[in-house]
């Protein structure tokens, strides 16, 4: 991983969409027809952490992947289409200093497109220690298992409604 990498993933944290691709989508109306409007491609998530190590661990056992590590503060879990990036509040400190604060968020969901919730549910029972809510079939029709990392943020393992 380079510094860039690594300033993209902090970057994201702060609501600025720095890292990934651009997306093509066309603009509407007639003027500009062959013209294309470029929209931010969402890369990454990163989470800041007062314990890497052990978030790691945890968001490694309950998506099933190895972290790709680079240095002793920050990893990156690959998660199909997107990245879920953990970096140290003490890194941070250093490199954007008093703009976080590690386990202190009460405002996002981390969301995770899963083949079965209830599976899930069985198989993360050794793993995670603060269930939310158990699989439910929500209003607009996904099933899922809402639960707190050992940070304190809010997850959501959810699989689709059946297609008719």
């Amino acid at each position: 991983m380079t510094k860039m990498r690594r300033w993209g993933g902090v970057s994201l944290l702060l609501g600025l969409v720095a890292v990934g691709g651009w997306a093509a989508a066309p603009r509407s109306g007639d003027e500009g027809k062959d013209a294309a409007l470029t929209v931010p491609a969402l890369a990454n998530v990163c989470l800041i952490s007062g314990d890497v190590k052990r978030l790691v661990g945890f968001y490694e056992g309950i998506l099933g992947v190895k972290a790709n590590w680079s240095g002793p503060d920050y990893a990156e879990l690959a998660t199909g289409s997107s990245v879920l990036a953990i970096f140290s509040f003490e890194a941070q400190q250093r490199y954007i200093p008093d703009v976080t604060e590690a386990a202190k968020n009460r405002s996002m969901i981390l969301e995770f497109r899963v083949a079965d919730a209830d599976r899930e549910y069985s198989r993360l029972q050794g793993l995670v220690k603060k269930w939310v809510k158990p699989p439910t079939t929500q209003p607009w029709g996904t099933r899922s298992i809402y639960f707190r990392d050992p940070d304190g943020n809010l997850v959501d393992f959810f699989t689709p409604p059946p297609t008719r």
